[in-house]
Protein backbone atom coordinates (compact mmCIF):
# COMPACT_ATOMS: atom_id res chain seq x y z
CA UNK A 1 0.00 0.00 0.00
CA UNK A 2 1.29 3.57 -1.20
CA UNK A 3 1.27 6.18 1.29
CA UNK A 4 -1.89 8.22 2.44
CA UNK A 5 -3.28 11.15 0.45
CA UNK A 6 -2.82 14.26 3.07
CA UNK A 7 -4.57 17.48 3.17
CA UNK A 8 -4.30 20.14 5.32
CA UNK A 9 -6.85 23.06 4.97
CA UNK A 10 -6.18 25.83 7.34
CA UNK A 11 -9.42 28.01 8.79
CA UNK A 12 -10.19 30.95 10.87
CA UNK A 13 -13.49 29.26 11.86
CA UNK A 14 -12.64 28.10 15.51
CA UNK A 15 -13.69 23.84 16.14
CA UNK A 16 -16.64 23.91 17.04
CA UNK A 17 -18.29 25.86 13.91
CA UNK A 18 -15.45 23.77 10.85
CA UNK A 19 -17.42 20.52 12.59
CA UNK A 20 -20.51 21.97 12.05
CA UNK A 21 -19.72 22.71 8.81
CA UNK A 22 -18.03 19.65 7.86
CA UNK A 23 -20.76 17.21 9.37
CA UNK A 24 -22.97 18.76 6.65
CA UNK A 25 -20.05 18.72 3.69
CA UNK A 26 -19.53 15.69 2.88
CA UNK A 27 -22.89 14.56 2.18
CA UNK A 28 -23.61 17.59 -0.28
CA UNK A 29 -20.25 17.49 -1.79
CA UNK A 30 -21.19 13.70 -2.76
CA UNK A 31 -24.24 14.75 -3.80
CA UNK A 32 -22.16 16.59 -6.52
CA UNK A 33 -20.02 14.04 -7.64
CA UNK A 34 -22.34 10.90 -9.14
CA UNK A 35 -19.45 8.46 -8.99
CA UNK A 36 -18.84 8.93 -5.09
CA UNK A 37 -20.58 7.62 -2.48
CA UNK A 38 -20.49 7.42 1.63
CA UNK A 39 -20.26 4.15 2.63
CA UNK A 40 -19.80 5.06 6.52
CA UNK A 41 -18.96 8.38 8.69
CA UNK A 42 -18.63 8.14 12.43
CA UNK A 43 -17.64 11.36 14.12
CA UNK A 44 -15.95 10.60 17.65
CA UNK A 45 -15.04 13.92 19.30
CA UNK A 46 -13.31 16.18 16.50
CA UNK A 47 -12.18 13.18 13.84
CA UNK A 48 -14.53 12.27 11.50
CA UNK A 49 -13.90 8.62 10.14
CA UNK A 50 -15.16 7.85 6.89
CA UNK A 51 -15.29 5.22 4.06
CA UNK A 52 -16.05 6.38 0.62
CA UNK A 53 -16.64 4.07 -2.17
CA UNK A 54 -15.74 5.48 -6.44
CA UNK A 55 -15.59 3.31 -9.26
CA UNK A 56 -16.70 0.13 -7.71
CA UNK A 57 -13.27 0.71 -5.43
CA UNK A 58 -13.58 1.56 -1.35
CA UNK A 59 -11.18 4.02 0.32
CA UNK A 60 -11.43 5.19 4.09
CA UNK A 61 -9.49 7.93 5.92
CA UNK A 62 -10.41 10.43 8.43
CA UNK A 63 -10.80 14.04 9.18
CA UNK A 64 -8.95 15.67 12.18
CA UNK A 65 -10.58 19.06 13.22
CA UNK A 66 -8.08 21.81 14.91
CA UNK A 67 -8.59 25.17 15.99
CA UNK A 68 -6.98 26.11 13.05
CA UNK A 69 -7.18 23.83 10.04
CA UNK A 70 -8.63 20.23 9.22
CA UNK A 71 -6.52 17.71 8.24
CA UNK A 72 -7.59 14.81 5.87
CA UNK A 73 -6.25 12.01 5.61
CA UNK A 74 -7.21 8.77 2.87
CA UNK A 75 -5.68 5.85 2.01
CA UNK A 76 -6.47 4.97 -1.62
CA UNK A 77 -6.52 1.44 -3.26
CA UNK A 78 -4.20 1.26 -6.12
CA UNK A 79 -6.68 1.47 -8.49
CA UNK A 80 -7.96 4.85 -7.26
CA UNK A 81 -4.05 5.85 -6.92
CA UNK A 82 -3.66 6.96 -10.15
CA UNK A 83 -6.16 10.02 -9.59
CA UNK A 84 -5.15 10.80 -6.47
CA UNK A 85 -3.46 14.67 -7.24
CA UNK A 86 -7.27 15.23 -8.97
CA UNK A 87 -8.84 14.01 -5.57
CA UNK A 88 -6.27 16.23 -3.53
CA UNK A 89 -6.96 19.05 -5.37
CA UNK A 90 -10.44 18.49 -5.16
CA UNK A 91 -10.42 18.04 -0.93
CA UNK A 92 -8.74 21.24 -1.03
CA UNK A 93 -11.06 23.22 -2.65
CA UNK A 94 -14.10 21.55 -1.45
CA UNK A 95 -12.99 21.98 2.00
CA UNK A 96 -11.87 25.62 1.16
CA UNK A 97 -15.36 26.62 0.26
CA UNK A 98 -16.74 24.93 3.03
CA UNK A 99 -14.33 26.58 6.03
CA UNK A 100 -14.35 30.04 4.45
CA UNK A 101 -15.92 32.59 6.85
CA UNK A 102 -19.28 33.69 5.75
Amino acid sequence: MSAPLIVSIPHSLGREEAKRRLKTGLSRATSRLPILQVDQERWDDSRMNFRVRALGQAAHGHVDVADDHVKVEVALPFLLQRFAEMAQAAIRERGKLLLTRK
